[in-house]
């Protein structure tokens, strides 16, 4: 049975690398590292991931935050299933964590963001009845 744990040591962090690069392929360890514990001190970052027998099989970063449009709400950064381990029950057990987790802290809102081609991604949410609310617009400034 696979564990939520929250990973909070050097070891932990570097651990779920492998599997956060399925996500973010652009990353390299030292920048994951440098850049996870960056968030963790400036923005309140938390990376949790479902463990199974000392392996994390789906791992998310969060954060908590506020905004006027928003109020208080639960913005997941990052979410993503091992690709081999896949239709086990992984991302329902950690998005259901998570969004008890975004309830016990007074969440008035649950946010993510997901790429347009990731269309498994998309039919989870849809399933776990999430909507469609807006366009996500980005340009490169460097």
């Amino acid at each position: 049975m696979a564990e939520i744990v929250n990973l909070t040591t050097e070891e932990q962090i570097l651990g779920a690398f492998p599997l956060i690069q399925q996500l973010r392929p652009h990353l390299t360890k030292e920048d994951y590292l440098a850049k996870v514990r960056r968030m963790q001190a400036l923005h309140g970052y938390t990376l949790v991931a479902a463990i199974v027998d000392g392996e994390a099989k789906s791992a998310a970063g969060y954060r908590i935050n506020e905004s006027l449009a928003w109020g208080k709400y639960f913005y997941v950064d990052d979410l993503i299933t091992d690709a081999n381990s896949r239709s086990n029950g992984y991302a329902k057990l950690l998005f259901d964590w998570l969004e008890a987790e975004a309830a016990a802290n007074g969440c008035e809102q649950f946010h993510l963001d997901s790429g347009v081609q990731r269309h498994d991604a998309h039919r989870f949410y849809l399933n776990k009845r999430m909507d469609i609310v807006a366009y996500h617009f980005y340009k490169q400034t460097k």
